[in-house]
Parts: C-alpha cells; sequence; structure tokens
C-alpha cells in the first residue's frame, strides 16, 4: 500500500516554487511508472508538467484528475515554527510549504490510484494532468497538458481537482464552479503644475477619484441560483508624487472583479472602458485602460458527478458537504472546456501562510475519500 502520509513528505521536500519543479514531478513520474502508468513529461515554456494514463487510450470511461505540485515562495522563513521543506510533524501536524495546497492531494490522490488499479483493475482509464505552474501565470501547465492531449487523442470522461475546497473541517465542501477574476489598471493622465496655481494643471487625482468611487460604488448583481453577488474591490491607486506643492501628471490605479455567470469577461470590460471614456472627458484627462481576464465564470450543474463525490465524501467523514462555487480561480477554470469537472481536497485554512501544515490523520481520511471515488465511478 502507498502511504500518502510519507508521499506527502517526500513532496514538501521537493522545493518546487513555481517555476522550480525542484524533484516533485520526477518522484511522481517514477512512483506511478512503478505502478504501472504511463508516463509522459509535457514540458512547455520552462515549466514542467506531468501527463500519466492507466489503462486504455481515450478509454470511453475515464476518470481524471488534475492537481499541482508547484508552490507560493515560503515568505519570511524566520517567521516558521519548523522548516517550510521539512515535512516536520508534530503532535499530529505536517507543517512546511505545499501541505495544504496541494502536495497532500497530489499524494492521496496518486496512492489512492496505484492501489486502486493494482488490487481491483477496472474497466477504464485513471489519468493524472500534474502541473508545475498553478501558482504562477498558469499560461503553460494545465493549459498545455490539455493541447497535449487534444495533439495526441487523450480523453478524460470526468474530472476532479484535489484542491483544498473545506474551510474549517474535513468534507464539509465541494466546489462545482468558480467564479470569474479580472483585473483593469488605469493610467490618468493630466498636465504636472503647482499646487498654487491649479487652474494652470490638469490634475488626473480626481478623474482617477472620480472613475474609482463609480467603480466601487455600482451595484454589478445580486447573485444567482450557485453563485454570490459578484464583487469589485479598489486593490490600488497611486501618483508616485511626495511634493505636496506639485500636481503630478499622472495617477495610476486597478481594480480586481470576481463575478458570477451573470457576466463575461467581455460585457465587464465594455462597461470598465465605458467608465473611463466618461472619466476622460469630465475632466479633460487621458485614459489608458487595460485589462486581463484570467477566466470566466463557470458551473457543472448539480448531477451525477458531485453527487459521485458527495456520496463519497460523506461515507467516509459522515459531514454532508455543500454544493459552493466560493473562492477564488483554480485550473478547473481550464478543464470545464474539457470535461465536466468539481473539486474536493483538504481544509485550506493555512494554505500560502507561515507555518502551513495539515492534519496527518486528514491525508489519510482524503485518500480513503478518493479511493471510494474510483471505486464507485468504476462499479
Amino acid at each position: 500500500m502507498i502511504d500518502p502520509i510519507q508521499l506527502t513528505a517526500d513532496l514538501i521536500r521537493c522545493p518546487s516554487v513555481t517555476p522550480e519543479e525542484g524533484g516533485a514531478l520526477e518522484l511522481l513520474e517514477r512512483l506511478l511508472s512503478d505502478g504501472g502508468f504511463d508516463c509522459t513529461r509535457v514540458d512547455r515554456g520552462g515549466i514542467s508538467n506531468l501527463f500519466a494514463r492507466w489503462g486504455q487510450k481515450a478509454h470511453a470511461k475515464s476518470f481524471g484528475f488534475n492537481g499541482h505540485t508547484d508552490v507560493v515562495p515560503v515568505g519570511d522563513e524566520a517567521a516558521w515554527t519548523a522548516p517550510p521543506f521539512g515535512a516536520e510533524i508534530r503532535d499530529g501536524v505536517m507543517y512546511g510549504r505545499g501541505t495544504t495546497d496541494m502536495k497532500s492531494g497530489v499524494a492521496a490522490f496518486a496512492a489512492a490510484a496505484i492501489d486502486f488499479v493494482r488490487d481491483t483493475p477496472p474497466d477504464g482509464a485513471i489519468l493524472l494532468t500534474i502541473t508545475g505552474d498553478e501558482e504562477g501565470d498558469a499560461l503553460d501547465g494545465t493549459t498545455a497538458l490539455l493541447d497535449h492531449m487534444e495533439a495526441t487523442g487523450e480523453r478524460m470522461s470526468v474530472c476532479l481537482v484535489g484542491e483544498p475546497t473545506c474551510p474549517n473541517r474535513m468534507g464539509e465542501m465541494i466546489k462545482i464552479g468558480r467564479r470569474g477574476s479580472m483585473t483593469a489598471w488605469f493610467t490618468v493622465t493630466g498636465v504636472q503644475g503647482h499646487s498654487a496655481y491649479p487652474h494652470r494643471a490638469r490634475n488626473p487625482l480626481p478623474a482617477m477619484a472620480r472613475l474609482m468611487d463609480r467603480l466601487a460604488s455600482q451595484e454589478l448583481d445580486q447573485g444567482s441560483d450557485h453563485f454570490d453577488a459578484s464583487t469589485l474591490a479598489v486593490v490600488g491607486i497611486d501618483t508616485g508624487n511626495a511634493a505636496t506643492n506639485v500636481i503630478p501628471a499622472q495617477c495610476n490605479g486597478a481594480v480586481n472583479i470576481r463575478f458570477n455567470d451573470l457576466h463575461s469577461g467581455a460585457s465587464l470590460s465594455d462597461w470598465l472602458w465605458a467608465e473611463a471614456r466618461s472619466a476622460a472627458e469630465a475632466f479633460d484627462v487621458e485614459v489608458d485602460t487595460r485589462i486581463k481576464i484570467s477566466g470566466e465564470s463557470f458551473l457543472t450543474p448539480p448531477g451525477a458527478l458531485s453527487d459521485l463525490v458527495a456520496q463519497a465524501v460523506e461515507a467516509e467523514t459522515g459531514v454532508q458537504p455543500e454544493l459552493s462555487t466560493t473562492g477564488g480561480t483554480s485550473d478547473a477554470r481550464f478543464i470545464k472546456n474539457h470535461c465536466p469537472v468539481v473539486e474536493f481536497g483538504l481544509v485550506g485554512r493555512t494554505m500560502h501562510q507561515v507555518d502551513e501544515c495539515v492534519e496527518v490523520a486528514q491525508i489519510e481520511q482524503l485518500k480513503a475519500i478518493y479511493t471510494r471515488i474510483l471505486t464507485d465511478y468504476f462499479a
């Protein structure tokens, strides 16, 4: 039997801060190959990725798993009470960067899959798509793996993403969708001048203040059937001006929007550009607008896949999970164009924090849940 706790510890000891592979995918490739999986490295753009399949290619019943072994930087290492890449266990808790997000999830599924195909070889296929670029720009990670699958005729019938999904206790939440995410940057340009003679300048700050206020004051919606209300947050306003007797020539601002299925990135972009033009005309300044859409909102409607996962979770934890679309983005936003996708993983309270940690009992529990999902799917 593959020990998911030991495998998690081995992965934690691989310093795989994005975009470094750190030995994590090499470790998984050896383990999965020894377990009978056909493994292919799908590296692109300096990013390391791993595709692994057990069973017949493009089988009509193919269960997919998506995860990542890259982690965010450790931050202030002196603030950690345990080595960030040491996988130290104290009082039943393992400490280390990636314990929660999400090397334990990868370890639990890999362990479950290897043991499952050895003990009860299914009539079907199991696919793992593991990336090293989920915490980075995500341009050459899961997208590269999906491009590889498209080019080689590989196919997942359904996919489970192993991100940490539970806010406080194991089993309480499954993600069946995610809000869209986009960021807009505004540069307002006027004419610099002396603050004692404001009529000789064109101050960009009132235009920026008006624009930010209009955007932040707008109620985008009141939510939809499966999503909370969309939100807009002002995340930056800056002139770089330290002189109080100078009206600056330029001011920069930024907003981030998390939006539900009542909007699209394109419709919100049109609104942002229109508001920027209105501010420019009202204050006789120039407003340059740049927008990046990180992902559209999506939903896997409640049904066979979410039922499968929910039943396995409840059977192993005694907790009936909530079907949710809360939180930030994940690589499920890419997979939803390939096949139905849901997410389930550990409690995520400490992800990205100093002293990130996980209860080791939860890792074993997660392997049991993943094993039950595979058993029920191929039954």
